[in-house]
């Protein structure tokens, strides 16, 4: 499959660096914190699982890395880039070429067949020099559901449409981020899934998973908990 490289900072700069953020909601007169005074870098080919009981602050953690939230304080670079100084035109630019996040529910548009779902984020963002339609098709034969790419979410079992929903951007971004993305599969099919992430690890990605699973997170090269608003260990 020829995917189109994408162009990642050098080794040992950092992909996601996280310096003394804090992030809490305001609940009326209320100012409930999520996180204090974290710190994290995550690395160019580096697997991450974050671990931690039910809660806000995994999450919020993720969101920063996903460019969907700004910290309430504190400095927070995705790929080098200040989250509290980006328009939000640039960040929803940036979060659909470097970072694809693969839901525990699928989230795939019932109206859309399993080929539209995956083309669908280079409608109105893709890179050039790629032809979506091609590399897509591409991608479903190294799957193999090559043979539902036409059928709509509906027409899918359950493990289809979590295949549709895994399979990898083909924007190739930076960042793989996913919510326990074994949730929906049986045992053998979800280490097939996590053999993917891995494979995508070894080429050059950066994985992040967020998980409740130890067997899961044994695939990560480093496991961090975030439990009472810090990261107790990494």
């Amino acid at each position: 499959m020829n995917i189109i490289k994408n162009s990642l900072p050098e080794d040992g700069f950092p992909i996601v660096d996280v310096s003394n953020v804090r992030e809490s909601y305001v609940l009326g007169s209320l100012e409930i914190p999520v996180l204090s005074d974290v710190n994290l870098k995550t690395e160019r080919r580096e697997f991450l699982a974050i671990m931690g009981p039910s809660g806000p602050g995994k999450s919020t953690l993720v969101n920063l890395i996903d460019y969907l939230g700004r910290p309430t304080a504190g400095q927070a670079l995705v790929k080098g880039h200040d989250l509290n100084r980006m328009p939000d035109q640039e960040l929803v630019h940036l979060k659909e070429l470097e970072v694809d996040f693969v839901f525990q529910t699928f989230n795939l548009v019932p109206y859309l067949t399993a080929l539209e779902n995956v083309l669908l984020p280079t409608f109105a963002n893709s890179r050039i020099n790629i032809d979506p339609t091609r590399s897509a098709r591409e991608l479903y034969e190294v799957i193999g559901i090559h043979n539902h790419m036409h059928h709509r979410p509906g027409e899918l079992s359950g493990e289809q449409s979590q295949w549709v929903s895994i399979a990898p951007h083909i924007n190739d971004p930076a960042i793989r981020l996913a919510d326990d993305p074994t949730g929906n599969l049986y045992l053998r099919k979800g280490a097939e899934v996590l053999r993917i992430f891995k494979g995508l690890n070894n080429e050059g990605r950066t994985v992040v998973i967020v998980t409740h699973d130890p067997e899961i997170a044994k695939y990560a090269n480093r496991v961090i908990l975030v439990k009472d608003e810090i990261i107790q260990y990494n």
